[in-house]
């Protein structure tokens, strides 16, 4: 990944001071709260894919810095909100803001974020770029919903995973890399290519991060999470997909009943592996990474295209 933040290090600095003055604020408790998501924040992937899809095109300018910082405004207040419920006190190995500052700053912060994306694009008249951003907004919040209704009931299909994590964590992606294309060109059908370029890039991003809860690396949540939380993602739905009726019921009612207990997730864990559930998402991880480098290689090589290259490869290859 570090070949491509090179090959762009002007452009991601231009963007880190654009987006470090568009959370300043004059309220206290809120810069502080803001200096310390600032100071925390992660890799910043989805600027990085605003800024190669955009040059994939044409010449970076102040739309495509606009568009990066909507893109890491909107998806920072979606992490805060999340952390309020899930009730996460860690993100990224560090306290979460929900850890610090709890419910009432952590929604009002992610709020405020929210309307500083907003505003910043209104403000500039980037009415495509907000039209197209607020859409996965729009998604990630029923993405997040039907996974709550289907997590509740544990009669989540392979289908219905598709749709959660396509609308959930794709949605961004697909977003960011469109609104960087349309920073730089007029071309609705390359915008729409590089949509879908995005899309099954963050499909893949979405399988591995949900493979780890299956593993043994520090990744800065605890192994087994998702089904402490009752979070059904594809290696546990192959598994009670491929179950005989005893071992499903079992698993469902560990599930239901017993899903916090270090036994039980030990349990659950080894059942996924044994059944080959590990194996089959791998299988489908790499089957949309395939998608996207396809999509990828219809334009002509180019540094910058060997950087996009560069990073979809790190979403499946990634430690944490």
């Amino acid at each position: 990944m570090s070949t491509s933040s090179d090959h762009i290090k002007s452009e991601l600095k231009a963007f880190e001071e654009l987006f470090k003055n568009a959370v300043k604020s004059n309220v206290p408790l809120l810069d502080r709260i803001l200096k310390y998501v600032v100071r925390t924040k992660g890799k910043q992937l989805r600027p990085m894919f605003v800024i190669l899809s955009a040059k994939l095109c044409g010449e970076i300018n102040e739309k495509t810095y606009r568009a990066a910082s909507l893109v890491e405004l909107l998806h920072t207040a979606t992490l805060v909100h999340d952390d309020v419920v899930d009730e996460a006190t860690e993100r990224r190995g560090y306290f979460s803001v929900y850890a610090l500052w709890k419910n009432k700053a952590s929604v009002l912060v992610g709020d405020y974020l929210l309307a500083k994306g907003l505003l910043l694009s209104l403000e500039n008249n980037d009415f495509k770029t907000l039209h197209i951003l607020s859409d996965a907004v729009s998604r990630m919040s029923e993405g997040e919903l039907l996974q709550l209704e289907k997590s509740r009931l544990l009669n989540i299909t392979e289908e219905d995973y598709f749709n959660i994590i396509k609308n959930k964590t794709a949605s961004l992606l697909a977003s960011a890399c469109a609104a960087g294309a349309n920073s730089t060109t007029d071309d609705d059908q390359f915008i729409e290519k590089m949509k879908l370029f995005g899309e099954y890039t963050g499909i893949a991003f979405q399988i591995k991060d949900d493979l780890f809860d299956y593993g043994t690396e520090d990744v800065g949540k605890p192994t087994g999470n998702d089904i402490k939380e009752k979070k059904l993602t594809l290696p546990i739905i192959y598994t009670l997909q491929n179950a005989d009726n005893n071992k499903r019921k079992q698993l469902k009612y560990l599930l239901k009943n017993s899903n916090r207990r270090k036994e039980s997730v030990n349990f659950i864990i080894e059942e996924v592996k044994k059944s080959g559930g590990i194996e089959y998402t791998v299988q489908k991880m790499d089957e949309f990474k395939t998608k996207a480098l396809e999509i990828l290689h219809s334009f002509p090589p180019s540094s910058t295209r060997d950087s996009l290259e560069t990073l979809v490869r790190y979403t499946t290859e990634r430690k944490r």
